[in-house]
């Protein structure tokens, strides 16, 4: 790990109880003493539970938690890592149905999508603009961004109203 600080925070969306005393000793593991995670009810997932941490901690801490909670049945979270001294940020997400999605990003929090990554989604697309938009979308991690909404609404306290796909 660098000597180097970076800041950072996690956003536990929803986590079944039994889970949540694992998901702290991860935390303290990954990011060493921080603040004890105040757990509170999840109301878009009723029986679960939601916490946030602001972080401080080497350059890197983030990606060490992001793989400490990576693929952990029924969690939903975000990690970000603020860019710093040397080094782009970061942004982690993962729910149980996509698994985790990772992206670089800037001082703003932007996320940015390499030139390659560009290049690959025109390789793939084949001259299909759908099909651009889509290696796109995923390069921006919307799909992620979509199923994790509900859950980032309801911990500001709004109203949370369920939509089902019709299949």
């Amino acid at each position: 790990m660098s000597d180097i600080e970076a800041r950072g925070v996690l956003y536990v969306h929803s986590a079944p109880a039994a889970l949540c005393p694992h998901i702290e000793w991860a935390v303290g593991a990954a990011l060493g003493a921080q603040e004890k995670l105040e757990w509170e009810s999840q109301p878009a997932a009723p029986g679960t539970y939601r916490a946030e941490i602001n972080w401080i901690a080497s350059q890197g801490s983030g990606a060490k938690l992001a793989s400490s909670l990576r693929g952990w049945a029924h969690l939903r979270y975000e990690i970000t890592e603020e860019a710093s001294l040397g080094s782009d940020g970061s942004r982690w997400s993962h729910t149980p149905e996509l698994g985790i999605f990772h992206a670089t990003t800037d001082v703003t929090g932007n996320i940015m999508v390499s030139e390659d990554r560009i290049r690959y989604a025109y390789e793939q697309a084949n001259g299909d603009p759908s099909a651009v938009y889509h290696e796109l979308s995923l390069a921006l991690g919307e799909a992620w961004d979509e199923e994790l909404e509900p859950f980032r609404q309801a911990a500001d306290g709004a109203n949370v109203r369920w939509l089902h796909r019709v299949g």
